[in-house]
């Protein structure tokens, strides 16, 4: 239990911190079109801790002119807090924000057991609830099946380019040398350094990303799953960051970190869980395919480049190849497509993406960074060509650093585009 006094005062000093927010000056990001604010539906922002949840909360709410109620349990005085203790937070809003306040924001709820009882209690009474949480289990269990549908999904990144260029003042649409210069700088430091907000101000990115990586591993996942084995967890997180873009060989990992293959399995779904890494499936039409042989990528590549231990070498195209597939995430979620990649058997040519409408191929997408040798352009253009063909799919992009332009393959248009003008479009 937490004494009212503690409440009362933790969350008056939050409101001061919300007081001075200046959000004029805060990046313009797209999931802000994503709320309703009228609706009865409460509005949960999942995401990646650090990815800006709580900033895309407060700039919405302000720039709607809401007056909102604060609450932020992910600090420190109110680590332990009950569910008996949130309706001693409520009242204590009351007191700080007045009875009649309509809007509340409660930020990183998720482990607060019973949350979602509370929520749906504001819900049933007319409030409108604003919810932010680290963890996908928060969406995909206690959401799922305590608001049954009465929620808003929104799920938020790190900074995309455009964002990213945004927070830097980089011209995103002028066409002289020196505009476009700038771009290709600010898109090489992207891709080295990611795009977590409050690291692009930082020199000490790499303490900055080790205590990231503590937070999530800690407070998402072994606080909430009860892991003892904290090594192998760490290990495997690590592994996986500097492996990005690899299919997930769980019985080779499983031997070199010492725990069952169960036990591999299951860290691997509570680091996607903590949005730490992301999974993309095997395009087929038989289930138990798709199931097999995933390909990893880091939410960030940010993450990659400066967590320690890290070994791998300067493969710029694995990095755009990631960048591209989380931009491709951002989209997708958005039209309700999915992603995968394409590779029937061991001895095929992959595509690296795979964009479906339901169970139908609707874009083929191929990322290489460099395709001036014409053997690096073939390698990459026939794969995509033999996938059109399997799949019935005659939209093929290719994401490179070269001119956007269209090229045309034994009678197929292929649209080579640029990786800032796709990151950009």
């Amino acid at each position: 239990m937490i004494d009212e006094k503690t409440l009362v005062q933790v969350l008056a000093e939050q409101k001061e911190d919300v007081l001075g927010f200046q959000p004029q000056s805060w990046v313009d990001r797209k999931e802000e079109d994503l709320f309703e604010f009228e609706s009865s539906l409460a509005q949960v922002v999942i995401g990646v801790r650090r990815s800006g949840k709580s900033t895309l909360c407060h700039k919405v709410l302000k720039g709607q002119g809401i007056a909102y109620a604060y609450a932020n349990l992910d600090d420190d005085r109110l680590s332990g807090m009950q569910t008996e203790d949130l309706n001693t937070m409520l009242s204590c809003l009351y007191q700080l924000y007045g009875t009649d306040v309509r809007y509340i924001f409660l930020d990183e709820i998720q482990d607060v057991d019973g949350w979602y009882l509370f929520v749906n209690r504001l819900l049933r009474s007319g409030m409108h609830v604003f919810v932010t949480g680290s963890n996908a289990k928060l969406l995909s269990g206690e959401l799922a099946t305590h608001l049954t549908g009465r929620y808003n999904e929104i799920r938020l990144y790190p900074f995309s380019y455009r964002e990213y260029c945004a927070m830097n003042k980089i011209d995103t649409v002028a066409i002289t040398t020196k505009a476009e210069a700038e771009r290709k700088s600010a898109f090489m430091e992207y891709i080295n350094t990611g795009g977590f907000p409050e690291m692009l101000a930082m020199n000490n990115k790499r303490g900055y990303v080790q205590s990231l990586l503590d937070a999530v591993l800690q407070k998402d996942i072994q606080r909430r799953f009860k892991i003892r084995n904290m090594d192998a967890l760490k290990k495997t997180a690590y592994y996986l960051i500097s492996n990005a873009c690899q299919i997930v060989n769980y019985e080779d990992l499983s031997e070199v970190l010492g725990v069952t293959d169960k036990t591999l399995r299951k860290y691997v779904d509570y680091l996607q869980q903590a949005f730490l890494i992301q999974l993309l499936p095997k395009f087929s039409y038989k289930s138990r395919e798709r199931i097999q042989g995933e390909k990893s990528y880091v939410v960030d590549t940010g993450l990659e480049n400066n967590q320690s231990y890290f070994m791998a070498g300067e493969n710029i195209g694995w990095r755009l190849e990631n960048v591209v597939y989380i931009e491709l995430l951002r989209r997708c979620t958005k039209e309700f497509l999915d992603v995968y990649y394409y590779k029937p058997t061991s001895r095929s040519k992959e595509v690296d993406f795979v964009v479906c409408n339901r169970n139908r191929p609707v874009e083929l997408i191929q990322v290489a960074y460099d395709i001036e040798k014409e053997k690096a352009l073939n390698r990459e253009t026939s794969a995509m060509l033999k996938a059109s063909q399997d799949l019935k799919c005659n939209s093929l992009t290719l994401v490179t650093f070269s001119p956007t332009r269209d090229i045309e393959v034994d009678g197929t248009k292929i649209h080579v585009v640029s990786a800032i003008d796709w990151l950009l479009g």
